[in-house]
């Protein structure tokens, strides 16, 4: 009895271990603590490795087609080669259309296209799903400083703060933008 009870645990504990992992991605209950010490943390190191955190989080995905196709447009993605990755991302979403990482690549890709409507429109939907997501908030001001909408990228901007007030460089230029507005104004 007692060889069956230690058999009967390795093997549930075999089962846990090789069991698919359950879909992460911005629902993910880790995030909430992450974001919590995100905000709270004063020390950039532990900054940089919780930034890290969700983004691991952000692109963990269980169904492997669809993780697959996660992985292959990132892959283009880097590589420079837009169009499969587009087409890559346009499946992550067909597959998972409420996976917001699906829809904030699709949108990096759409920017990089210099196609800023169809990003906008995915950043809204990767917005939709995950409010707090600072990639998507800095990519909307990125459009928006590319399309000369200075005071609609410094609030884009201040809302990838709020979100993650570690993300260099924004808070010089909020301010620069801000300047600048003025400075046309008067």
């Amino acid at each position: 009895m007692k060889r069956f009870r230690q058999v009967y645990i390795s093997l549930c504990a075999a089962a846990c271990l090789f069991a698919a992992p359950a879909v992460a991605d911005q629902n993910d209950k880790r995030l909430d603590v992450l974001f919590e010490r995100l905000l709270a943390t004063t020390d950039a190191a532990e900054a940089a490795s919780l930034q890290q955190s969700i983004w691991d989080i952000w692109v963990e995905f269980s169904d492997p087609q669809t993780k697959a196709f996660l992985d292959s447009g990132i892959l283009a993605m880097n590589a420079g080669h837009l169009s499969l990755a587009l087409t890559a991302f346009s499946q992550v979403i067909k597959e998972a259309p409420e996976f917001a990482e699906g829809w904030n690549k699709r949108a990096t890709v759409l920017f990089l296209l210099h196609r800023f409507d169809d990003s906008v429109e995915d950043i809204a939907r990767t917005l939709t799903l995950e409010p707090r997501h600072f990639g998507a908030l800095s990519g909307l001001g990125q459009i928006n400083m590319a399309m000369g909408r200075r005071e609609a990228a410094a609030r884009a901007f201040e809302q990838a703060l709020k979100a993650n007030p570690h993300l260099p460089g924004l808070k010089a230029l909020i301010k620069a933008l801000r300047e600048k507005e003025k400075g046309e104004e008067t």
